[in-house]
């Protein structure tokens, strides 16, 4: 898990931030101003800090150069000022990036997560998605299909097909729906190119062909 120093002197500010960024899986640490900032940044280590400007004791500014001194802990600014000169001052100070209040928590959380990515901290996991019909294994996040434990070995429309009529599985769907969905809307090739890869895709799933459903004068339907 992540470590997050939150500095803020209002407390409500602190606690919004706390209550999504614990939701978000982080582990948070908080202080009231900039001197109790440096004070615990000397004590502890953090994967990112989040420090407002305009703080009682030390600002924001004083606080950032201060903790830059020993560490090159990634921080973004709170402030409750948009004007160019504070965030041109506090990227010249080496500030990830730049939040102005009012702010939305689900945006700050986002940035949050930019930052380590580009860092190299994200502490997001990857969230599989994956589908299982009788002996098929659709993996989306793997872009992996496996019949009977075995591996497919699908074309990359192949692939693209089979995903999105698994994703809309039960629904009727048309064949200007697939091909403009799947091929894209600058499609310009014949129709007989969408039937074609049914019928690939039909040979490949083997005895689970029969999911795919010709709907005569309309499309196909992947029933499961």
């Amino acid at each position: 898990m992540y470590r997050i120093l939150v500095v803020d002197d209002e407390e409500r500010i602190r606690q919004l931030i706390r209550k999504y960024a614990v939701f978000e899986g982080f582990v948070v640490t908080e202080a009231a101003d900039g001197m109790d900032a440096v004070k615990k940044c000397r004590e502890d280590a953090f994967d990112l800090i989040i420090l407002d400007v305009m703080m009682p004791e030390l600002d924001g500014f004083s606080a950032c150069r201060e903790i830059r001194k020993s560490q090159d802990t990634p921080v973004l600014m709170l402030s409750a000022r948009g004007e160019e000169y504070d965030r041109l001052h506090g990227f010249e100070l080496g500030v990830d990036d730049y939040v102005v209040k009012p702010f939305s928590p689900k945006e700050l959380m986002m940035r949050i997560h930019a930052i380590l990515k580009r860092s190299g901290k994200d502490a997001r996991p990857v969230q599989r998605e994956v589908v299982s019909i009788e002996s098929l294994t659709v993996d989306f996040t793997g872009r992996i299909v496996t019949l009977n434990g075995k591996k497919l070995d699908l074309s990359p429309k192949e692939y693209d097909l089979l995903f999105y009529m698994v994703k809309n599985r039960n629904i009727a769907l048309s064949r200007e729906k697939l091909l403009r969905d799947v091929w894209g809307y600058d499609f310009f090739g014949d129709d007989r190119t969408l039937d074609t890869h049914i019928k690939l895709l039909r040979k490949s799933l083997g005895p689970l062909s029969r999911l795919i459903i010709t709907l005569r004068g309309v499309g196909y339907r992947f029933e499961a």
